[in-house]
Formats: structure tokens, C-alpha cells, sequence
């Protein structure tokens, strides 16, 4: 679970003539409402066959992100600031909340950082190596230095352009997940009526 979140909350956009780590901060700080279509392949170590799911994110800056993946199954994730829901095959929402897990939501702090590409919170809980790959294409790996990150997760690396492409996450068990973005689309610039009630429970 904190891998689908910890990657699914790194969703951001940016479109910078030079790409360089402050550009993209300034540029993803500046997008109130990010939504997109992902595809998941998840290689796992002693398995020959990789797990693969689809569906679509939606990331609001005050609202906090909705994860639906639609295939194999339908399974929708809502995280705030205050709370986990996660709904699965239309059952009954079960619900964590910042006191029952006060680690998760550790993550969603750093996951915010990570959204508006703050250079002072990464450089705190990652070693950085952010690279110009020329023609607008970029990409930044985040090695973990801090616990419980550097227990869970050998390496992150982002890769885009004009938007954020893939999410690469290399975990300590050996296992691989790539996630594949696509449809990224920034306006409007507010949630509708519909987007705002996946926030509702």
C-alpha cells in the first residue's frame, strides 16, 4: 500500500526551457490540480509473470490525491491530510486516520515535498542526482538516506519532459515497479462538482 501511494502521489508537470531542479520546483508548486492516466507493471523477485494494473489519479493540492485503478480490479484510494480511505470492489471504505498511523502519514508529508519538488525536504530524506538529458527531457533519482524510506525502498527515479513520464521504485525485497503516465492534463484549474465529491466520505 505505501508503495501504490508513495508513487502515485509523485504525479506533477512542468514545462521549463531550461531544466534544472529549481525550475521544475517552481513550475510543479504552481499546478493547483493534476490529472492523468496510469499503467502499473509491478515485476515481483520469484514471480515470472508481472502484475499489471490501469486506471487514472487525480492530484489537488488542497484536496490531496484520488487513486482509482480500474483493472484487474476496481480498487480507489483517497489520501488527505488527515486520513487513508480506500474502497475496494464497491465494499465498505475502511478508513486510517493520522493517529491510528501516524507513519503514513509521515509519508504524505514527504509526498507533498515531493509533489512541488522542494529541494530542501528531498536533499534531507534522499541523495539527489537530477540530470539535463537535453530537449526538455530531465531525469532525478532519489536514493533513500532516512528511516523508514531507506528500509523500504533501494531507489526512486523520475524521468519527463514537458511532463513527469515514469515512476521507477526499486524496493528492498528485490521487486520492481514501473509506473507509466499518460493523458496529463492541468486544467481545469479546479476540481468540478464531480472531481470534488471523490474527496467525500
Amino acid at each position: 500500500m505505501f508503495r501504490v501511494v508513495f508513487a502515485a502521489l509523485l504525479l506533477f508537470s512542468a514545462a521549463a526551457p531550461a531544466v534544472t531542479l529549481e525550475a521544475l520546483q517552481q513550475r510543479f508548486a504552481g499546478q493547483p490540480v493534476v490529472r492523468a492516466n496510469f499503467s502499473q507493471i509491478r515485476e515481483i523477485n520469484g514471480m515470472t509473470q508481472p502484475l499489471k494494473s490501469s486506471g487514472e489519479l487525480l492530484i489537488a493540492r488542497d484536496n490531496g490525491l484520488w487513486w482509482h485503478q480500474a483493472k484487474p480490479f476496481p480498487m480507489t484510494l483517497v489520501l488527505d491530510d488527515t486520513r487513508m480511505v480506500q474502497v475496494m470492489n464497491g465494499q465498505t471504505p475502511q478508513i486510517v486516520t493520522k493517529e491510528s498511523n501516524p507513519q503514513m502519514f509521515q509519508f504524505n508529508h514527504l509526498l507533498r515535498a515531493l509533489f512541488q519538488a522542494d529541494r530542501e525536504v528531498l536533499e534531507q530524506n534522499f541523495r539527489l542526482d537530477f540530470q539535463d538529458e537535453g530537449q526538455e527531457k530531465w531525469r532525478l533519482a532519489l536514493t533513500p538516506k532516512t528511516s523508514p524510506l531507506d528500509k523500504l525502498f533501494t531507489s526512486l527515479t523520475l524521468t519527463g519532459a514537458t511532463w513527469l513520464e515514469t515512476i521507477q521504485l526499486r524496493d528492498r525485497q528485490g521487486d520492481n515497479t514501473l509506473i507509466l503516465l499518460s493523458n496529463q492534463r492541468a486544467t481545469p484549474e479546479t476540481l468540478t462538482d464531480e472531481e470534488r465529491q471523490r474527496f467525500v466520505f
